[in-house]
């Protein structure tokens, strides 16, 4: 898959389009939830690529990075 330079950007703006979390921000999604995906597989193509970013954002403690994304980026 090629690198999207615009996936930071995405994860704030794109809803999950499925399950028990449908229409929440990807970004927004529990650890819990990811978590799961983590060890049963992520989707393929983009949100899978968008879901594992943010679920790597979370376990390494590095949520303030959405926050600042969600700051600079709100319409």
């Amino acid at each position: 898959m090629q690198h999207d330079p615009h996936i930071l950007i995405d994860i704030i703006r794109i809803a999950m389009p499925f399950g028990q979390y449908k229409g929440r921000k990807i970004c927004d999604l529990p650890v819990h939830y990811l978590e799961w995906f983590q060890r049963q597989g992520f989707p393929k193509g983009k949100l899978g690529m968008m879901m594992q970013t943010v679920y790597e954002i979370k376990i390494n403690g590095l949520d303030h990075l959405i926050a600042q994304l969600k700051r600079e980026h709100s319409p």
